[in-house]
């Protein structure tokens, strides 16, 4: 059975879970104070930056929360963390897609491209591989789990932190 494996993890899923939640509710906060710095020309940068931070946070919550749900069996978190990482995986294509498309890309240096676009979708990939573990029932699944939801909060930490110097300084103008 899955609890076999995932019980020794739980105080990380807690604990990981629970920074996740309050870095999410700290991005509304940050999102209501920069309220006015979001205007309608700058609704891309919304789009591309803030959401996709709040995605990768909300992810991590809900991977921490299938890390500590009595399941039934493996095919249950390996459905569910898999179904999430490739879904991850297309929202941030989707995400690199419109931040082409609507001319981002070519006015945020290559940090940010790699932070905002390509760490969340390695961190999805390793979930969805995390899922397939699962449904292998292979005794390890808990370790790539464990850094795909490591990665999307260390890429997210990292955002929430370059968003906040931005609206810093799109307020100073």
């Amino acid at each position: 059975m899955p609890h076999d494996i995932l019980s020794p993890w739980h105080d990380f899923y807690e604990l990981i879970g629970a920074a996740a939640a309050t870095l999410v509710g700290l991005m509304f906060v940050a999102a209501s104070v920069g309220a006015g710095v979001f205007t309608l020309e700058r609704q891309v940068a919304l789009r591309s930056f803030l959401s996709p931070t709040v995605v990768a946070f909300s992810v991590v919550l809900a991977a921490s929360l299938i890390g500590i749900m009595p399941a039934p069996n493996w095919a249950v978190p390996g459905l569910l963390l898999g179904g999430m990482g490739l879904l991850g995986v297309m929202y941030s294509a989707r995400v690199w897609h419109r931040m082409v498309r609507d001319g981002l890309a070519k006015s945020i240096n290559l940090e940010d491209r790699l932070w905002y676009a390509a760490a969340p979708a390695v961190a999805y990939l390793v979930l969805a591989g995390a899922g397939a573990a699962f449904g292998a029932e292979m005794m390890t699944a808990c370790v790539p789990m464990a850094v795909g939801m490591c990665l999307l909060l260390l890429a997210g930490i990292r955002n929430a932190w370059d968003m906040t110097t931005w609206v810093i300084l799109k307020r100073r103008e």
